[in-house]
């Protein structure tokens, strides 16, 4: 089975995620779904890791998909039943072109093994390293768009609750509108209806990206969908409820005057499982690995297996790196750029090129002890722990020469910060 296939061919939710499976069904069933392929999550891992092979077939499969396109996360298990992971994984929207498709992997992956992530999966009780699968689609320009549920999610009635906005549904979807809601019963007739107040809409701009639009005065408080609009989203209610079985949440969009679905999942989801990942060209030197203290006694050799697991990661002027208190997966090595750093909300040292942090979240996965916040633009060389434990692991040299690191870290603490254990930066 190929690591990149047409939405319609994606039949393994094992490989490419519930969202790309639920995709791929839609296909098959004939329903309004615009085109798109499936990235196999360890096709993912090789994408951000920089592997030449899967980025070339990336390019590739990529010659038959409409430009621009949204790129979302279909992550093994997230839109399963049992636990929602709304929010944890991002989407990026309005990708221009086929080289910009790659940085938009990477940034899904990411999201995946962010430090709210990996928070939320400890509460669920699922610490392992999750599988990200990746959808990329044409994007629409929609004139409305938003979310259904096919069953009152909050009541448990039997009816379709609707929330809608002005262009893109990413303003719904985020909470950044109050949007307009419509209650449908089963059939279709119009139960409740009411006008949010949506003072911009989210639309894709030329180049890439989006802006927020500002709506004219007479459409913010104005419903943006028609009866005949209403009756074909419940119509889709039903198509959708035939293909996935009931109590469906629902993403839609009304472009061009057709109806699109663009996502079906269950009202709830739950996390995911682990894959594996493919060792690649070192995308940091061993040398600047020699002065982080944790790997400073490693032999060359082990420093050089390390270095092969980093991924770039780019963070916007004034976005959290890591945040105090937040459960920690990552260790960065920052490439270029300045952060900003607070303990209890009391700034510290900033940080700059060469310099690292969270390298003892490698270890121990425990909560950040600071938050690191980027001044400009950022650029990190990051490597989750689900990469690095599974090394040391298979390597007892290099584990007993941590644990080495890490007893003559003890040992020139203070006597009370060696009575509370070893924390790293971050």
């Amino acid at each position: 089975m190929t690591g990149i296939v047409p939405l319609v061919e994606a039949h393994e939710e094992t490989l490419y995620g519930a969202k790309a499976l639920g995709l791929g069904d839609a296909l098959r069933a004939g329903l309004p779904v615009p085109p798109g392929i499936a990235l196999s999550g360890p096709e993912v891992d090789l994408i951000a890791a920089g592997d030449d092979v899967a980025t070339a077939a990336l390019r590739d499969a990529l010659v038959g998909v409409p430009m621009p396109v949204a790129v979302r996360s279909s992550a093994v298990g997230e839109d399963s039943a049992g636990a929602s992971f709304a929010g944890q994984h991002i989407t990026v929207l309005n990708v221009p072109s086929a080289d910009d498709v790659e940085t938009a992997v990477r940034e899904v992956w990411w999201s995946a093994n962010s430090d709210s992530a990996i928070t939320y999966r400890k509460r669920l009780g699922v610490f392992e390293r999750p599988s990200v699968g990746v959808v990329v689609q044409a994007l629409l320009q929609p004139e409305t768009a938003g979310v259904m549920f096919t069953r009152n999610p909050i009541t448990g009635a039997d009816e379709r609750m609707i929330e809608a906005s002005w262009g893109l549904g990413e303003a719904v979807v985020s909470g950044r509108v109050i949007p307009d809601s419509f209650t449908l019963a089963r059939g279709g007739s119009v139960l409740d209806r009411r006008a949010g107040v949506k003072e911009f809409a989210i639309r894709g701009v030329a180049g890439g990206g989006t802006v927020d639009e500002k709506v004219s005065a007479e459409l913010v408080e104005s419903l943006c969908l028609d009866d005949e609009q209403l009756s074909a989203l419940s119509a889709l209610a039903d198509d959708c409820e035939r293909v996935y079985g009931t109590e469906r949440d629902i993403e839609w969009a009304f472009a061009d005057g057709r109806l699109y679905l663009l996502q079906c999942r269950a009202v709830t989801v739950s996390a995911g499982v682990p894959s594996t990942a493919a060792p690649v060209v070192p995308q940091v030197s061993t040398e600047a690995l020699e002065r982080v203290p944790l790997f400073s006694e490693l032999s060359a050799s082990d420093r050089d297996a390390i270095a092969r697991l980093f991924t770039r990661r780019v963070f916007a002027a004034g976005e959290t790196v890591i945040k105090e208190g937040a459960e920690a997966a990552a260790f960065y090595l920052i490439e270029s750029g300045t952060a900003s750093v607070s303990v209890g909300g009391e700034p510290r040292p900033a940080l700059g090129p060469g310099d690292h942090f969270g390298e003892i979240s490698l270890i121990d996965g425990r909560p950040r002890s600071a938050t690191v916040t980027a001044d400009g633009e950022l650029v990190c060389q990051g490597i989750t722990l689900w990469d690095f434990q599974p090394l040391v692991h298979r390597s007892p040299t290099m584990a007993w020469a941590l644990l080495q690191t890490l007893a003559g870290m003890l040992r020139t603490r203070p006597a009370d910060a060696a009575a509370g254990g070893a924390e790293g930066r971050g």
